[in-house]
């Protein structure tokens, strides 16, 4: 039996907005809804968590567990009810309160509300309705809120959350379910996957219901994330990411965060990392993620189980191009638009720009240049008039090497040539490409 002893308002703060810093799945694209006027705060398409939104603000929100204390025993998480930690819950006008406070001194402009399972899932959804009920009732909170979904919670309180809140998520945590039942035993694929369900079709209903109704109240307006933990268990790259663009695909998410395991706990089931989090990892599978939502890839392009993970010192974008030489050089005054995205060094706005640019007149490579083309990688894999911007010729060892080279090179002026690689070579890996096209 756990005794949890009297803590004040700001210890409890401190605990469960520590304890809330391994939750990476709380950034947004926002959602246009505007205050009653009545209230306090808006909600006008923001970023979450200094992160940063469409129109380039930085804004931030209260980030905290209603509860650090759980019944579940998942092995790769800290609050996991076998750990000796401190524990510490709120009640539902405590959140109001700290809400309210940080959001008049102008430190946040929403919440993010999560919380270990406290009793049992309906238990914990229960409070967390309450406190969102209270916020948007009693305290006439209109600003952004995003609130983690209890597995395994009643269908009822899962739908009457979703008319408070902005955005919600359930977290996936292992990409598999035979390594769901390894590291989290107490949790199911199915029961994951059922709130996810019920919140896409809910939404579907509330759009149509907007159509007729525009006074309607909206279901989730800023829709639906998740959270896959990376590393933890032995998946490759090409089963992640064939997961994530089923979740898209299926259930009409808005992103699928990743996250680097961190070992907090020591347990025979969990693996060893020298080198600790695969952090690089990480971010070679957002840029792959990047190209599955805006770029129009799918995920058996990028990988397969023959080649079922990524280069780590290259971006997917460049690692794809590299492995498909036979489709470039790209005539950027005649390509479509699907083809241009397909060019590293071009993304969807700089491909918009060339389409509309081509329309008014002759294209060249200062033109490619304003339009925002990166031209340190793009110059391998286009012709701009049937010309190359240099004499380079299109050869994978050559290209590699180049684009391996540091970014402050820039452009190369020399040709490819042919000669026995060194173990000497310069060959600077740890300034990896970027995918900004």
């Amino acid at each position: 039996m756990r005794i949890e002893k009297s803590r004040t308002l700001y210890e409890k703060l401190n605990i469960l907005s520590d304890a809330a810093k391994y939750d990476v799945a709380c950034t947004s694209s926002g959602t246009d809804r505007r205050g009653s006027g009545r209230g306090v705060g808006n909600c006008i398409a923001p970023g979450i968590c200094h992160s940063f939104s469409a129109d380039g603000r930085c804004i931030s929100l209260l980030k905290i567990l209603f509860s650090n204390d759980c019944v579940f025993d998942c092995k790769y998480c800290i609050n996991r009810v076998s750990n000796d930690v401190e524990r510490a819950s709120f009640t539902p006008e405590e959140v109001c309160r700290l809400t309210i406070e940080f959001y008049r001194r102008n430190y946040i402009e929403g919440l993010f509300l999560s919380s270990g399972v406290l009793r049992t899932p309906a238990y914990t959804a229960e409070l967390l309705y309450e406190t969102l009920y209270k916020l948007r009732t009693e305290y006439h909170f209109e600003g952004y809120i995003h609130v983690k979904l209890i597995p395994g919670a009643p269908g009822e309180l899962i739908e009457k959350t979703g008319y408070l809140a902005d955005r919600v998520s359930v977290n996936l945590e292992l990409p598999t379910a035979e390594s769901l039942r390894l590291l989290a035993p107490h949790k199911t694929r199915q029961r994951i996957l059922a709130p996810m369900r019920q919140v896409q079709l809910a939404r579907t209903e509330n759009k149509n219901e907007l159509t007729l109704y525009r006074s309607a109240p909206r279901f989730v307006p800023a829709g639906q994330s998740t959270q896959m933990i990376i590393g933890a268990t032995p998946e490759n790259d090409y089963q992640i990411i064939s997961v994530a663009e089923s979740l898209y695909r299926k259930f009409e998410l808005k992103r699928v965060f990743y996250s680097a395991f961190v070992q907090v706990n020591e347990d025979p089931l969990l693996p060893v990392l020298p080198g600790g989090p695969p952090l690089l990892r990480e971010h070679r599978l957002y840029q792959a993620d990047w190209l599955l939502r805006y770029y129009d890839f799918r995920a058996d392009e990028l990988l397969s189980e023959r080649h079922p993970n990524f280069n780590v010192f290259l971006d997917p974008k460049c690692d794809w191009a590299l492995s498909h030489l036979e489709t470039f050089p790209v005539e950027v005054s005649r390509a479509d638009y699907r083809t241009l995205l397909r060019v590293p060094g071009i993304g969807p706005r700089s491909a918009q720009r060339i389409v509309r640019a081509r329309r008014m007149g002759t294209l060249d490579y200062d033109t490619l240049r304003r339009t925002g083309v990166v031209l340190k990688r793009a110059v391998y894999f286009i012709t701009c008039n049937g010309r190359q911007m240099y004499p380079l010729k299109l050869d994978e060892d050559f290209i590699l090497r180049n684009l391996l080279q540091d970014g402050k090179r820039g452009i190369p002026t020399e040709t490819a040539t042919y000669r026995q690689m060194s173990l000497f070579d310069d060959v600077r890996f740890a300034d990896t490409c970027g995918l900004t096209g």
